[in-house]
């Protein structure tokens, strides 16, 4: 009879054609490409991936966030296919192509702005940071940016220079861009509290960086790689009233926090406020390279003509699978889904941070929620070898999950919001089972 459990393991794991295709890898692949989980896949479908082997994983991991509309959706996948019969690249540049200004349009009546806005596209998360600083340079004449402890904005020169995490990601890579400032990042789990961070930031402007000299504050509403920190509304209405007395560019990373995840389809949206620029990227076109900026109009048409660019960005490949996206989110709901899962999973994690002491803290929005894990509640010390220990667990039991945080003790939530209550019914058992047997160690 077959089971009607999605997880399902035929191999020891990794099973032994994995364990073959990693040896390969380990002989031809660059040492620092490193993989998170050592299973190799052969197919995916939706929440369920399925390795070389013949085991069957539910992943969490959603290729760090991208994977909002699951793997593999039909309606993406027919868009791709259908786009690459007709034509894969021009750049638009050159020949423009009718995809590129209808995926600006649906981006634009998604966001939260009032006035006129446009659009832009690039390929990767980090793109899309460095041109947002571009449009805000330019249209400032301001060379300064800031930005806080704990961001992750990407690898490249100046996006790695706003990140905020020294290793693995900085170290030996010096020096890196002038006029970045890092300033504390608001929480209500390790503080500073919202009023504290912006005393800091006020400070800062008199003893690092006069107000007139910074073109941009770039902020992830709800942090990332950081650990799924929710900025305090508090903190973010004050970045908004100290960037409006400056003219100030105020530039949101929704990268990882975007498209629904969160129960709306913008993070900032939690805040009520409205900001200048908004960087997009990850489960925008379901994996394939492509990211955005979009903002208001008078930033966005600011720099001079040949400024912003590249021969890849804006591939037309990937703008037809983000169209695909944007009509499974609207077609299926799954910005509702996305609060009605957060409400199934932050109940399960309060439940075992209730059963398990080294469960710090419980945060997140809609379906983006993490666990914190400490040795000791009192002083919060972090515990990162115990998030380790459980993501081994986890892999061992069918399900793939992924650490975060600036400590690395943080387990994080980035399963498909088309996942259905039986796999996630099934996904959160193994992670308690995940749980239990590392804390009994």
């Amino acid at each position: 009879m077959q089971s009607s459990r999605a997880i399902q393991l035929l191999t020891e794991i990794p099973g032994p054609r994995s364990r073959e295709i990693l040896a390969r890898k380990q002989k031809v692949v660059a040492a620092p490409v490193t993989v998170q989980a050592p299973v190799v896949i052969a197919s995916a479908l939706g929440t369920v991936v399925t390795d070389v082997d013949g085991n069957r994983f539910l992943d969490f991991a959603g290729g760090i966030g991208c994977l909002v509309v699951g793997h593999s959706h039909p309606r993406v996948v027919e868009a791709v296919r259908e786009q690459a019969g007709l034509f894969l690249h021009t750049d638009f540049a050159v020949v423009p192509y009718e995809i590129y200004a209808t995926v600006a349009e649906r981006l634009i009546a998604a966001t939260p702005f009032t006035g006129p806005a446009k659009a832009a596209f690039f390929n990767s998360g980090a793109e899309a940071i460095e041109n947002a600083i571009k449009f805000a340079r330019l249209a400032t004449g301001r060379p300064a940016v800031i930005a806080f402890e704990g961001g992750f904005h990407g690898r490249t020169l100046l996006a790695l220079t706003m990140t905020s995490k020294a290793n693995p990601y900085k170290v030996g890579l010096g020096p890196l861009a002038p006029a970045v400032h890092h300033l504390p990042f608001a929480q209500d789990y390790r503080g500073p509290s919202g009023a504290e961070a912006l005393a800091e930031l006020e400070r800062a402007l008199l003893t690092q960086v006069a107000p007139s000299e910074v073109a941009a504050v770039v902020v992830e509403p709800i942090q990332g790689e950081g650990g799924f920190v929710p900025a305090p509304e508090e903190f973010m209405h004050g970045l908004r009233r100290i960037c409006d007395e400056h003219g100030i560019v105020l530039v949101v990373d929704e990268v990882q926090s975007g498209f629904g995840r969160t129960g709306a389809m913008f993070a900032i949206e939690h805040y009520g406020i409205e900001p200048d620029l908004i960087v997009v990227a990850k489960a925008l076109a379901s994996g394939l390279p492509l990211s955005g900026v979009i903002g208001k109009a008078e930033i966005m048409d600011a720099p001079h003509e040949g400024a912003i660019g590249g021969t890849y960005v804006g591939n037309p490949v990937a703008l037809a699978a983000a169209s695909a996206v944007l009509d499974v989110i609207e077609a299926e709901n799954l910005i509702d889904r996305a609060k009605a899962l957060g409400e199934t999973i932050g109940a399960r994690m309060s439940a075992w941070q209730d059963r398990f002491e080294q469960i710090g803290d419980v945060r997140g929005r809609g379906a983006m929620l993490a666990i914190e894990l400490v040795r000791d509640r009192e002083s919060k010390e972090p515990a990162p070898e115990l998030a380790t220990r459980v993501i081994e667990e986890a892999l061992q039991r069918g399900l793939l999950l992924l650490k975060a945080g600036i400590y690395s003790n943080c387990l994080r939530v980035l399963a498909p919001l088309v996942i259905g209550d039986d796999e996630l019914a099934e996904a959160l058992d193994v992670w308690e089972e995940a749980l239990a047997a590392t804390f009994a160690g």
